[in-house]
Order: structure tokens, then sequence, then C-alpha cells
């Protein structure tokens, strides 16, 4: 129920077919195909091929990773983000919630950014694609509140629950505070990031949070869903660390 896999980004100093190799050779089985340096948006014909490839190698395309923000970035701008996507053969496209942390955004930016979002899912849902949020500083998902009242806000506008959430542990953030906020998304849940950041922004071997990620992956799996669990920055953007998380990835999560 629960799918490793890699996100691009982890990879991004190599071309895409060393990433393909990379997380074919590691046991993975799936790749998030980011649009910052492998699959940019609205480069179709290398979206098909990168997309081609990759199934071609065994491995499932789980996403695309634009780097849409929504209320802040023209709705139309989407557009090209969802024909990526859809050249690509993803099933879902993570899209950012404005530009602006939690704290200091009002009323205003608030709605302008759920209005976007809005835009984003009913665009997508009308071509089977669906749309999760990245979890981060600086946006309106940058605490598990905000992103609920984000996921709310949307739900009105949409009519319809449609929208999902990523998730990744806040920097900084002890295991047992973050594991709340897993726990508070939980129902809206598409992916998580997995990484070991610790303290700040210092990367370290997955086993580093051997405690978080065990405790993580069994909420997760309660659920009875499927999600995607996908490997994001290794130390170094090492493809052999990257080996050596997704053993430990593949250990935790069982045959």
């Amino acid at each position: 129920m629960i799918r490793p896999g890699t996100c691009s980004v982890t990879l991004r100093q190599l071309p895409a077919a060393a990433v393909v190799d990379a997380a074919a050779r590691a046991g993975l089985t799936g790749i998030e195909w980011g649009g910052d340096v492998h699959v940019p948006a609205g480069d179709v014909a290398t979206a098909r091929d990168v997309g081609e490839s990759t199934r071609a190698a065994g491995l499932r395309v789980t996403s695309y990773g634009s780097y849409h923000r929504t209320g802040v970035h023209p709705d139309d701008a989407f557009d090209d983000v969802l024909a990526t996507a859809l050249a690509l053969g993803a099933p879902r496209v993570r899209v950012w919630a404005g530009d602006r942390a939690s704290a200091q955004a009002d009323a205003a930016d608030r709605g302008r950014v759920a209005a976007g979002t809005a835009d984003a899912v009913r665009r997508a849902a009308a071509t089977g694609v669906e749309v999760g949020l990245e979890w981060h500083g600086g946006t309106l998902t940058d605490t598990p509140a905000s992103t609920q009242a984000l996921l709310a806000a949307v739900d009105d506008l949409v009519g319809a629950p449609a929208l999902r959430t990523y998730w990744q542990p806040a920097l900084d953030v002890g295991d047992d505070e973050a594991l709340a906020g897993l726990a508070l998304v939980l129902s809206r849940l598409a992916t998580l990031h997995v990484f070991a950041w610790w303290p700040g922004t210092q990367r370290q071997p997955l086993a580093a949070r051997e405690g978080l990620w065990r405790s993580a992956f069994a909420l997760t799996a309660a659920t009875g869903r499927e999600h995607d669990a996908l490997l994001e920055f290794v130390p170094g953007d090492d493809p052999a660390q990257l080996r050596r998380d997704a053993a430990t990835l593949l250990g935790w999560l069982g045959p």
C-alpha cells in the first residue's frame, strides 16, 4: 500500500536516463519528475520521452512535481503544467500554496491561493489528473492547521474534497510534533516526501530518523489506501547514497 520511489530532484545533476537507471537499480518502483530540470513545464516532447523511458524500465511515473504557485502565477499558466503532466503520463500534479507563510498571510492572500488552487483542481479533474499540495515552509501549507484550512476552503469552492496534500517533516520539529501534524491531514494524504534532515537542513542518511519514519509509515498504512513514499535530497546528492537510503526504505516497508 506504500509504494517506494524517488523524486528526480534528488539527482537533479544527472540526465533523466541516469535517474531512471539509478531508481531501477535501487529497487524503487516510481519517480516523481520535477519541473525544475528534467521535465520543464510546457516541454511536452521531453515529458513524453521521459514518461516512456520511465515505464520502459518497469517504473511508474508517480507524479509531476511542478513549481506552479497557486494564487501567484496566473491561472492559465497551469495549462502548460497540466499538458506536461498528461504527456508524461502522471496521475498527479504537485502545486505550491502561494508564496507567503501562513503567519504573514491575510484573508486576501488566503482567498487568492484558495481560488487559484480550486481553478487548478477543476482544470486537472477535467482530464482525470489529481492535484496535490506541496507541504513546505513559506507557503500556506507550512503548518497542519493552515493546510487543513486551505483544503477546506478549496472544498467549498470546488464542491467536493478533490484536492489532496503531500507531507514531510518540518525543519527542526521533533518526532511527536511532526507525527501529530501528519495525523491531522492523513485523510487527505497523497504522498510522503521522505528524507532525514537534522538539525536544520543538515542532510543525514535516512536511517538517522528511523523512529519518525517507521511511525509515519504505520500511520499511513493504517488508512488502507495507496500512497507514494518518495526519497528526496540525500546527502551529497549521491547516487550511492540513494541506493543506501532506498535499501533502508525498502527494509522498513517490508515485502
